[in-house]
């Protein structure tokens, strides 16, 4: 059993103090055993010596990682190579981890339990190879496509089942419905019920462990918290929670669970959860606010689950209430990576965005992000959901949003890279003896390989919701979903009520500025030929003569610089990818446009070769909608928020603006006012989401050259926060080249 550090000073601020040194601890120990984490700072905690194993792989990209894995878990196997497929054994594999899960208590903190493991713990591997779509891979390949087919979570889970059910209710459901939907639906029950039983047995074993440790603690507040983290898994074991301490241990358990099994970070609106059992709480007398703070904190030091805070209930009233702030504060007094929303609309709490604000200049940790909700609900809606289901999603994942349990949607899973739409058509363009040597032409080549690229895509979406239940079900998703345990099929496989499957473009920068370099300095000025281009592409801008090619025809007005062509060409992409996505026809699933890169700009770009807009081959593409960096001389805020709202395409998926800003901005007279003017007043423009930092652009280049020198400093690297030093190389530069630009 791993424990903490204890200091003597059990104030509710020196307890989330203790949470945040022990945080620091176990990150540190990471950067030394695993390395470079280029995901999320979750809150995995390696597992004791005598329980851990270490392998050393190859990633998708060739380089090699290293990964840390618990030991002990027996795994059982229904294919040669070892992998396991199907319901019943990914409930009884996951089961297996569950028993073999070492107990985690802190006595500093008001909640038992961490996870040590991750699903590379357990499974093995990603599709059955019986089930066939070799037809698709060519042009999956064709067009560099992530399609998604065989992916995990990413949607959003209802947790109100489960804190008013509690694991003995779930458990009840499932066994009535098995009874109700016959043998032939066994699998499925028999891998969801494991995991429930699981859960129960983990949770009892660490109710176990905070009692035993108690029996030997010396300070009396610690051994009292101790009794009461012990009394309160004895009764979760089977029993809903009552209390706002118990429903944020639920809260946890279900969150680490649903992060081991298959990564999912997805939670929602905490604040609306919450509330009955605050205002209950109070009430009774029986909480303070800084116990809520410090129970709060001691969710958020377990998981960067992804939350909102704020927005519209059905009616369109904002809900921002007293927990909202709470959240807020305990993620400001705890310091560490957060993956925290807040809502900004034209009838949400104004004073909800000026404390986000003041946080986020005041804590330098990219946190929280803003929601341009309304534009959300909107777009939605216009996939013909009324506005009052529309208000129903929360926001849930790095961009994306999703309406608790009932709706299925592989957010931030599918990709298409618009920088390999762009060379499969100009490499046909060029090869082509007959065909116009005009931009018109390109374009129009680039368009039908962009509507076949998304009609591969949606072929493969088919394939995904068919067999996936057969493949690796969301069975952890399932527990708390409407559906799945009434009708005996996966959320993932036609359980759940709505299809709303997105997906994402990439490198819109890099195309836009491409089309409007060969219109300016081929068509219009005539300084470059069709010819020279090629070669220049070709050999990748070679040569004093390369070199001189590739910076006139990166010095042109860029996308973002207001008023460009290549402006207009970015909007006209978007537009042109949003209509592929509306037009192609699908049954049973709607399809929805968003553009965002997450962190696929180096693999991406890995894959690319040059492009007319001055970028070398295999350097990273444009990130998601953003223009590329130095895409104006004064990097004007105000011009990037204008052309990142002109380009969204507007139905529900976002297309978040990434910025940055200097911490010298807040000292100025009125510095946070212009701040949450540039805020609003994107939003008014049209758009969806801001992930900021904060940052000394100088204390970011000395933390590259040594990462050891600035170990607690966080950033936003795209929709998550990560601590900078545990980022590769390659992770930190594209960092260091946002702040540099536009700081």
């Amino acid at each position: 059993m791993q424990t903490a550090t204890v200091t003597p000073n059990l104030s509710y601020q020196a307890r989330i103090e203790a949470l945040r040194a022990r945080k620091a601890e176990q990150t540190r120990e990471k950067w030394q055993v695993i390395g470079s984490m280029n995901h999320d700072d979750h809150a995995l905690v390696l597992p004791p010596l005598e329980n851990r194993k270490i392998v050393q792989a190859i990633s998708g990209s060739g380089m090699p990682i290293t990964d840390v894995l618990l030991d002990g878990v027996e795994i059982e196997s229904n294919y040669p190579d070892g992998a396991f497929f199907g319901p019943k054994l990914a409930g009884e594999n996951f089961k297996a981890l569950l028993d073999a899960h070492p107990p985690y208590i802190d006595p500093m903190s008001a909640l038992a339990g961490a996870y040590m493991a991750n699903f590379n713990s357990y499974r093995k591997g990603h599709w059955r190879p019986d089930i066939d779509y070799s037809h698709l891979r060519p042009e999956q390949k064709k067009y560099q496509l992530v399609t998604g087919i065989g992916a995990a979570q990413h949607f959003c889970q209802d947790l109100s089942i489960g804190l008013e059910q509690g694991w003995d209710g779930i458990l009840t459901k499932i066994r009535y419905y098995r009874q109700v939907n016959g043998p032939q639906t066994s699998d499925f029950y028999d891998g969801l019920e494991a995991i429930v039983l699981g859960m129960q047995d983990w949770i009892r074993r660490h109710a176990q462990a905070a009692r035993k440790m108690a029996q030997t603690e010396q300070d009396p507040e610690l051994r009292e918290n101790l009794l009461a983290m012990a009394a309160i898994n004895e009764k979760l074991v089977t029993d809903p929670p009552t209390t706002f301490r118990e429903a944020c241990q639920w809260i946890l358990w279900y969150q680490m669970a649903a992060r081991m099994y298959n990564g999912s970070g997805s939670l929602g609106r905490l604040d609306l959860l919450l509330t009955p059992f605050y205002e209950r709480d109070i009430a009774a007398g029986t909480l303070t606010e800084e116990e809520a703070i410090w129970d709060i904190a001691s969710l958020l030091v377990r998981d960067t689950a992804y939350i909102q805070l704020g927005g519209p209930d059905e009616t369109g009233r904002d809900v921002t209430n007293r927990v909202s702030y709470l959240v807020l504060e305990a993620a400001h007094q705890l310091k560490t990576p957060a993956n925290i929303g807040v809502c900004v609309g034209k009838s949400t709490d104004p004073g909800l965005l000026r404390r986000g604000v003041e946080i986020m200049f005041e804590d330098k940790l990219g946190m929280p992000k803003f929601l341009g909700v309304d534009n959300t609900v909107d777009g939605f809606a216009r996939n013909g959901y009324p506005l009052e289901l529309s208000r129903q999603r929360a926001y849930a994942g790095c961009h994306w949003s999703a309406i608790p349990g009932r709706e299925y949607t592989l957010n931030d899973c599918v990709k298409i890279n618009f920088g390999a739409v762009f060379e499969v058509a100009y490499r046909e363009f060029r090869e082509d003896p007959n065909a116009p040597r005009t931009v018109d032409e390109l374009w129009r080549r680039f368009e039908r390989h962009l509507k076949r690229a998304v009609e591969v895509l949606a072929e493969g979406f088919r394939i995904h919701l068919d067999h996936m239940q057969e493949v690796f079900p969301e069975l952890v998703l399932d527990l708390l979903c409407h559906g799945p345990i009434e009708k005996g099929r996966d959320a993932a496989s036609w359980g759940v009520e709505f299809y709303n499957l997105c997906i994402d473009g990439a490198a819109l920068a890099t195309v836009a500025d491409s089309f409007a370099a060969i219109e300016q300095r081929i068509e219009q000025e005539q300084r470059l030929t069709w010819e020279q281009l090629d070669h220049y592409l070709e050999s990748d801008w070679a040569g004093a003569d390369g070199e001189r090619a590739r910076l006139m025809m990166k010095g042109i007005r860029r996308y973002g610089s207001g008023g460009s062509r290549a402006d207009d060409w970015a909007v006209r992409v978007s537009e042109s990818f949003t209509r592929a996505c509306k037009e192609t026809p699908t049954e049973g699933f709607i399809l929805m446009p968003g553009l965002f890169s997450w962190a696929n700009t180096i693999p991406m770009g890995k894959a690319l070769g040059a492009t007319p807009n001055g970028r070398h081959a295999g350097d990273p593409i444009s990130h998601g909608s953003n223009p590329d960096p130095h895409f104006r001389e004064d990097g004007a805020p105000s011009a990037m928020a204008v052309a990142i709202a002109s380009v969204q395409p507007g139905y529900g998926n976002a297309a978040p603006m990434q910025i940055e800003f200097d911490p010298g901005i807040s000292r100025d007279e009125g510095g946070l006012e212009k701040v949450m003017d540039l805020i609003k007043t994107h939003f008014d423009l049209g758009g969806t989401q801001i992930n900021m930092n904060v940052m000394d652009a100088r204390q970011v280049l000395e933390a590259h050259k040594d990462p050891s020198k600035y170990p607690d400093l966080i950033v936003r690297v795209t929709g998550f926060s990560a601590y900078f030093a545990s980022l590769s190389p390659d992770f930190r530069q594209l960092v260091v080249d946002r702040i540099i630009a536009e700081a």
